[in-house]
């Protein structure tokens, strides 16, 4: 199986992962702090399909190339009271067939892409091959949904691998 179609395989594996963990979620629920941190599922939620967005700006040339604190929006890892998980998971599903159409398409793996220089970037610029963001986007997947196991776990005990094991043994 060549690279890129390893690639979306994991990524889509991942993401299936993270929704069988919001699935069946209400508004409130995705909204409910169960532990310390200031995560929750409707924000975890947010945040990857933002960062799958955000990052596909960045390997097709049209993310800023300066972002300050100012332009960082508040909420943007938090679920607030105007958003909807039904609402949230469109935006998500949008970023996600954006990314696997970018994946698809990108011509050359290796081809080099400059990141947005942010308050905690190091001073000078940072240049990735866009084979490295495709890895990231995977990677801020996987890791967030280790977050959400332990939320969705804590709100309704809920369990993301019983979910997975329930589909696997349905063909899904």
């Amino acid at each position: 199986m060549p690279e890129r179609d390893d690639l979306l395989a994991l990524v889509t594996d991942q993401r299936t992962n993270f929704l069988y963990t919001v699935a069946e979620l209400d508004d409130a629920g995705a909204r409910a702090r169960t532990t310390v941190s200031e995560l929750t599922l409707g924000g975890l939620l947010k945040h990857l399909g933002s960062v799958q967005r955000s990052w596909l700006d960045v390997v097709e040339g049209t993310a800023p190339a300066k972002i300050d604190w100012a332009d960082l929006d508040p909420d943007g890892n938090r679920m607030t009271d105007t958003e909807t998980v039904a609402g949230l998971l469109e935006a998500f599903h949008a970023a996600a067939a954006a990314f696997d159409r970018t994946a698809r398409e990108e011509a050359d793996l290796d081809r080099e892409v400059t990141l947005p220089a942010y308050p905690w970037s190091p001073p000078e610029p940072v240049v990735w091959t866009v084979r490295r963001v495709l890895w990231h986007i995977f990677r801020e997947i996987a890791h967030h949904s280790g977050h959400a196991d332990i939320i969705r776990e804590a709100l309704d005990g809920a369990s993301t691998t019983a979910k997975m094991a329930e589909a696997a043994s349905k063909g899904q």
